[in-house]
């Protein structure tokens, strides 16, 4: 089974890693692509260019014997059955060009129906209503689906029929879309006549590992899953309570509940599927995601307050929140549990002697703080057990302790650079049993002595009032 190949398609790169039999596990390459912004809100991705770069790495990596895919999890494209052809741009998860079809629907009281069956509240951020746009939208789109030639689905969907021919999904990536039963896991006749999209269109459903194919190169496509998924695999979290957070463009929280879905809604929490290994049981999740975390820092570096990210560790003075200074990372408006995306970020409490690095600290600090929150709507769902993060924030010492603080609870961090790459390891590896141990150590970061009860009561109060737009 080995050498196995692991695929990270993720929002701003792809990224390979190959392990060996004796465990060995190295970095393959790295390829970026273009974020393209047509319109304001609207956020897409070159569908070729994507599968280009995951081929491109396939080539580099040599002989392999299996291979898992990570993928961006709600990203959508639409596609010719026969020519394997994207009809238009993939719609990533973070465009919120449908949020007048979402308020529409919520309009009409269909919000429970979504809540009630695929988990999940109306909002953009989720496949479904990108999926219909694309069929009213994408050219082609109608003519091809009169021909019964339209493929329609999540990314993955897309790389998996264009590399082995197999049209299929993953229990993980349906459900996000909006379109899946969560208790039975196949798609809901119901939703798809809700949201308009033709399920005849979609992928098969199938479980995390198994067989999803051959490759050209005889290799076999063994697993599929959304890459906060695959994280939470690779950050070995096995027992209910236990979360993990990863910091990438957005911060994506996940903890995992057992064997049956946790659909109450009461913490603004999203159940999910976690993974489905083969026959086995299928696993769930709580899901709460903040759609802004690098990309604010991304955005403080274009706009020249931040030269480069290590500059976070080298700031001196107090923190902002000390000072009175916040910032809501709301540039996208507010994921969970507020699901609000008229929400947009800001600054509060500047006067005239706020200093630059107050300013940066108050978005590294609000990005702490939304997270904080997020553990505490897990907390409410149940015990809060070990709590590990990964992404890029985890490299900044004040980041850390701040999370650490804001808590008040112990965080590990993982010192692998790649938490999403190991879990797709580790979901090939778990085909054929137990998978291998996590080959690192874990640095923990204990909060620090002091009540930071206040501070979370004012960044509540200032999330409240950057929401229902201006």
């Amino acid at each position: 089974m080995y050498p196995i190949l692991a695929i990270d398609q993720g929002t701003t790169s792809t990224k390979a890693y190959l392990r060996h039999a004796d465990g060995s596990t190295h970095l393959i390459g790295n390829r970026t692509h273009r974020q393209i912004r047509p319109n304001p809100g609207w956020v897409e991705h070159d569908a070729l260019e994507l599968l280009e770069n995951i081929r491109a790495l396939l080539l580099e990596a040599g002989p392999f014997a299996r291979l898992g895919l990570a993928n961006q999890g709600e990203t959508v494209v639409a596609w010719d059955a026969q020519t394997k052809r994207p009809l238009y741009n993939a719609i990533v998860w973070q465009d919120d060009r449908t949020s007048p079809e979402t308020e529409r629907l919520k309009a009409e009281g269909q919000e429970a129906l979504t809540l009630s069956r695929a988990g999940l509240p109306l909002d953009p951020y989720f496949s479904a209503t990108k999926l219909r746009w694309l069929l009213d939208n994408a050219p082609d789109a109608r003519d091809l689906h009169r021909q019964g030639r339209l493929r329609l689905g999540t990314s993955d969907a897309f790389f998996i029929d264009s590399l082995t021919g197999v049209f299929a999904t993953d229990v993980s990536t349906a459900s996000r879309t909006s379109l899946l039963n969560l208790r039975s896991l196949q798609w809901d006749p119901t939703l798809c006549e809700l949201f308009g999209v033709p399920v005849e269109c979609l992928a098969q459903v199938r479980p995390t590992a198994g067989d999803f194919g051959r490759l050209p190169n005889g290799a076999t496509l063994a697993a599929s899953a959304v890459d906060q998924q695959a994280a939470l695999f690779g950050h070995g979290c096995q027992q209910p309570g236990d979360i993990k957070i990863t910091f990438g463009t957005g911060a994506f929280a996940l903890g995992l509940t057992g064997a049956a879905p946790v659909m109450d809604g009461k913490t603004g929490l999203l159940p999910t599927a976690a993974w489905q290994i083969g026959t086995a049981a299928p696993q769930y999740a709580l899901d709460g995601g903040i759609l802004t975390a690098g990309s604010a820092l991304e955005w403080l570096r274009d706009i020249g307050l931040l030269t480069d990210f290590a500059e976070i560790d080298t700031l001196d003075g107090p923190s902002a929140a000390a000072q009175g200074v916040f910032f809501v990372p709301a540039l996208a408006g507010l994921g969970c549990p507020y699901w609000d995306r008229t929400a947009r970020g800001a600054w509060f409490g500047l006067g005239l002697e706020t200093p630059r690095a107050a300013l940066i600290r108050a978005v590294v600090e609000g990005i702490a703080l939304r997270a904080a929150q997020l553990a505490t709507a897990f907390a409410q769902a149940s015990p809060l057990g070990r709590v590990s993060i990964d992404g890029g924030l985890s490299r900044s010492s004040y980041f850390t302790q701040f999370l650490a603080n804001a808590l008040s609870h112990p965080i590990s961090i993982a010192t692998s650079a790649d938490l999403t790459a190991l879990g797709m390891l580790q979901l090939c590896e778990a085909l054929d049993g137990t998978p291998r141990a996590a080959e690192q150590d874990w640095h923990v970061v204990e909060p620090e002595a002091g009540d930071f009860a206040a501070i979370r009561t004012q960044f509540a109060t200032a999330v409240d009032r950057t929401r229902g737009g201006l």
